[in-house]
């Protein structure tokens, strides 16, 4: 696997799939322009010109080899369960990554000496002594001011007015302040940047002295790093030296926004004809042969209907009580256009969904798949329970985060949520900076449940990493990004910020042989543009 894991990212493609509509009226101009990308666009005429190419013959698409996992996947019925205490998710995290985080601080500080004292190892907090230089591990807890408070939903609740959401939890005067905690109590942390560089639920090793105040003055710090990684097929191919046929290739899109209104038509039609490779020339169709799979990342589907004003909820208040279903409240457009949507390219490539924010679908983490009643036609395409799950050719929705394996390579991926909420508690840090920061923590979600709703897990946490992955990627982010961060044992992983479809209309490519990384833009080009 390590010779194997070699993406080349000086490589960056840039593919502009563009259409020209020259009057709203004559919109058949770009579909008919996909059909055959060697037509000049200044001569638009089926009299004029060669004829079109014959079509290619091409062999149908390799088959995905694709395992997911159910890592996420929260219990059924009445074993779900809401009573127990958010603190132990804290407890759960320091017990599972204490002994990693022990181990890399020993190997970092044994022989560490400072003015002749020696560093040793303090096995709780609160057993600090003040002049003695040591090192403690413990679970990081930021006090922050400008955090949402329970407060704000009850405020809310009482339709007073809330404070606007916050794009950042930094308090510009810097009087944030950062502690460390275990089961015997906390320890105020003080540093130059140390503060600027954690956030609440990352298991920490700090290396320092007590101060007169009681606080910890900090040295150094570390944390567990990345987790072993497996081999590529490991585990997941009985017969992994076998060459492919053919190169194959996983596109990943987030944030299609669909809102069920025709603004939507155009683009996600040429998304569809791209996809399936009906769109362009024939070289170009036998490179989207190449793809087999499509990973939807998140927020599918436009954001619900926000809160009603106080007039508005006033005059719903006074109407006659409807109880039972109320088609006037419910608009299946969205739904039913998103539908529409994957039911035309489940017949050519398998699709893999994650919920997002914005998505039909539980608020907290770890989101359930979205459920099958709101896809009619695309559920024929979903292999039955009975049969193997390794290679699953069809539709597949699974949870936010979610994890498993595609080509042999280990894939972990997230709507974006867990990055957005990381990134308000530091400053002067990109999505890819903040994901790389997850994997070194080994937890993928370290702000919940603090800022971020999740479900209370007692016995175990999914949200822990316990197996490094090979690619890591994040939907809804601003712009496209990617890289590959290294790990002590040599671990590799890419990964890749998916920007919002909606708003960029790019798509992610990447090959599942190299991992090179392309970038497709779809969109519709204005006249003189």
């Amino acid at each position: 696997m390590r010779a194997s894991f070699e993406p080349r990212l000086a490589k960056h493609t840039l593919v502009t799939f563009s259409f020209i509509v020259r009057n709203p009226q004559y919109i058949i101009v770009s579909q008919f322009l996909s059909l055959s990308s060697r037509m000049a666009l200044t001569d638009i005429s089926l009299l004029k010109g060669e004829p079109f190419d014959a079509p290619t013959n091409t062999s149908p698409r390799n088959a995905s080899a694709y395992k997911p996992l159910h890592t996420f996947e929260l219990p059924k019925g009445t074993e779900k369960q809401y009573s127990q205490q958010y603190a132990d998710m804290y407890f759960v995290r320091l017990a599972q990554l204490k002994n990693a985080v022990k181990q890399k601080a020993a190997e970092a500080w044994d022989d560490f000496e400072l003015g002749g004292e020696k560093a040793k190892y303090v096995e709780r907090v609160l057993d600090v002594r003040q002049g003695e230089l040591c090192w403690v591990v413990g679970t990081v807890y930021m006090e922050m001011s400008l955090k949402p408070n329970v407060l704000d939903d009850i405020s809310k609740e009482h339709w007073i007015a809330a404070p606007p959401p916050r794009e950042t939890y930094v308090n510009p005067s810097g009087q944030d302040d950062m502690m460390l905690e275990d089961e015997s109590g906390r320890l105020r942390i003080t540093g130059e940047t140390v503060s600027s560089h954690y956030v609440t639920g990352c298991i920490l090793a700090a290396l320092g002295t007590e101060q007169a105040d009681g606080s910890f003055q900090v040295v150094a710090t570390t944390y567990a790093d990345l987790p072993k990684q497996p081999e590529r097929w490991d585990g997941e191919n009985p017969n992994p030296k076998k060459p492919k046929s053919k190169a194959s290739k996983m596109a990943i899109v987030s944030g299609l926004g669909i809102t069920g209104t025709e603004d939507d038509d155009l683009t996600l039609d040429l998304l569809v004809e791209y996809l399936t490779g009906e769109a362009l020339g024939p070289q170009d169709q036998a490179e989207a042969l190449q793809l087999n799979r499509l990973v939807i990342a998140g927020n599918s589907l436009s954001h619900s209907s926000p809160i009603l004003s106080r007039e508005d909820f006033a005059a719903k208040k006074s109407q006659k009580k409807n109880y039972g279903y109320d088609a006037s409240s419910y608009n299946a457009s969205p739904a039913e256009k998103l539908d529409a949507f994957l039911s035309q390219i489940l017949p050519t490539i398998p699709i893999t969904i994650l919920p997002g924010n914005t998505d039909p679908a539980n608020v907290a983490l770890p989101q359930q798949p979205l459920h099958p009643a709101l896809f009619p036609q695309s559920r024929a395409y979903v292999i039955p329970p009975s049969q193997s799950k390794d290679t699953l050719e069809g539709f597949d929705a699974v949870t936010n985060p979610w994890d498993g394996y595609i080509e042999g390579w280990r894939i972990l991926g997230a709507s974006g949520q867990t990055v957005e909420d990381l990134l308000r508690y530091v400053d002067d840090v990109d999505p890819l900076e903040a994901m790389e920061m997850m994997l070194r923590w080994r937890c993928i979600a370290p702000t919940a449940p603090d800022t971020l709703s999740c479900y209370p897990f007692q016995e175990d946490d999914p949200l822990l990493l316990k197996v490094c992955p090979h690619v890591y990627f994040a939907g809804n982010m601003n712009k496209f990004d990617r890289k590959v961060v290294e790990g002590p044992a040599g671990e590799k992983v890419l990964l890749i910020s998916v920007p919002k479809f909606k708003e960029t209309g790019q798509v992610v490519l990447v090959d599942m042989e190299s991992l090179e990384v392309e970038l497709v833009e779809i969109g519709v080009v204005a006249p003189g543009s």
